[in-house]
């Protein structure tokens, strides 16, 4: 694999070219595809990180435990990422698409043209912007990078404090308190994953992480961060409250990483706005993964998730679209989440209209949430069900109408629903 960029006029008398900016999971899946699909162009990989294609969700958990090498979220083994015959352009930013002679412009000089672009650029994690964060030892997690930072810091007698009560930082926690280390949680809203999550199941989390010993602080917004006399930061909330620690880990959401696509003047808000055909406001430039901004039926509106199925799915729709294949990507929203003994997966989209039926009692060792919208499911959460919510995931789609007290009785199989 050709690792330098092709610059100039050699580059410009290529035709049959896709690029492939976002060198992650949605990336990484796109380029997969389209040789699967029979692409037998020109092939080019280019990745603001020095790994090949990989998968995120260990770092918070196997890589931050010290359980696993970075080299076992590649998505491919070296050999099958060679027989993609695809070129590789490992830590090279792009700074800027032309749309109007088809390139892109990488940090190094480089100019390569596309007949068609896949806009793979994922997101940052977002910042604090409070005095003392640029000084302090703060820690975000998202890259591979990240989590080696991170990890030496993780262990017994350690004192870590987590920004954020999202999904991210309970999961930080919860492999911080594995390791020993004492974990405060400080969470703005009134609950945890209040944005995602009903309240039951926010209560179900918050009970949870006590049980391990982590302390948990809500309607608790932080001032800013200071250095202790014996140099460890501390952590000053606004009202009064002082939290010393050895480090500090922000989890407060993401910035989509839409700035090429915007100074390119594609369609955007919140994200790269694109059809069912993963198509962006120019038809030869698609978008896939935690960038994409989606129409959703499910949801009623335009989505943009962040998950693994997502980016996987997502970067497969995009490549057979590019390909001119026929694509229709208006998936069911998934997420999961490992934290200690619990897996969490919710289907759909809760809201507080829907009527909640429970087979099993939430905060018992396994449950499902089912929220109807009249007898027919719209949306289930489970916690250790990963075998009822295969079930629900078919009720949902398949948009059936069911009966409350069968789907709330655990003696009922769910196949028989």
């Amino acid at each position: 694999m050709n690792s330098d960029a092709t610059a100039g006029g050699a580059a410009a008398a290529c035709a049959n070219t896709i690029v492939i900016i976002g060198a992650g999971q949605a990336g990484g899946w796109a380029a997969q595809t389209l040789r699967k699909e029979g692409f037998r162009g020109r092939l080019v990989l280019i990745g603001d990180e020095s790994h090949p294609p990989h998968e995120r969700p260990p770092l918070s958990k196997a890589i931050l435990a010290g359980e696993a090498a970075p080299e076992s979220l590649r998505l491919l083994k070296p050999e099958a990422f060679e027989a993609l015959s695809l070129e590789w352009h490992p830590a090279v930013p792009v700074t800027r698409i032309d749309r109007a002679v088809k390139s892109i412009e990488t940090a190094n000089g480089a100019s390569i043209p596309y007949d068609k672009l896949i806009l793979c650029t994922g997101g940052t994690a977002r910042h604090l912007a409070i005095p003392g964060a640029d000084a302090a030892p703060v820690h975000t997690l998202r890259r591979i990078e990240d989590a080696l930072a991170l990890a030496p810091v993780l262990g017994p007698g350690r004192a870590i404090v987590v920004i954020g009560g999202g999904w991210i930082g309970l999961e930080v926690a919860a492999t911080a308190r594995k390791r020993g280390a004492g974990v405060t949680v400080v969470e703005a809203q009134s609950r945890l994953c209040e944005r995602t999550v009903p309240g039951p199941v926010s209560q179900h989390l918050l009970a949870l992480h006590r049980s391990h010993g982590t302390g948990v602080m809500l309607d608790a917004s932080v001032e800013r961060i200071t250095r202790s006399p014996d140099g460890r930061s501390v952590v000053e909330l606004t009202d009064g409250a002082k939290l010393p620690c050895d480090a500090i880990v922000v989890g407060v959401g993401l910035v989509p990483n839409d700035h090429l696509a915007r100074d390119a003047g594609l369609e955007c808000d919140g994200g790269v706005i694109v059809d069912a055909c993963c198509r962006t406001s120019d038809p030869d430039i698609f978008a896939a993964g935690d960038v994409a901004v989606t129409p959703n039926p499910w949801a009623g509106r335009r989505l943009r998730l962040e998950s693994w199925q997502n980016a996987q799915d997502q970067g497969m729709a995009a490549a057979r679209s590019a390909l001119g294949l026929a694509v229709k990507y208006q998936p069911l929203p998934w997420f999961w989440s490992d934290q200690y003994d619990m897996n969490l997966q919710i289907y759909g989209m809760p809201s507080p209209a829907h009527r909640v039926v429970s087979r099993g009692c939430a905060g018992t060792a396994s449950f499902v949430l089912f929220y109807l919208d009249g007898n027919v499911v719209k949306a289930a959460i489970g916690h250790n069900a990963a075998r009822d919510l295969r079930f629900a995931r078919r009720l949902i789609e398949q948009n059936k109408t069911v009966d409350a007290a069968r789907l709330s009785d655990a003696e009922v199989p769910m196949s028989k629903l």
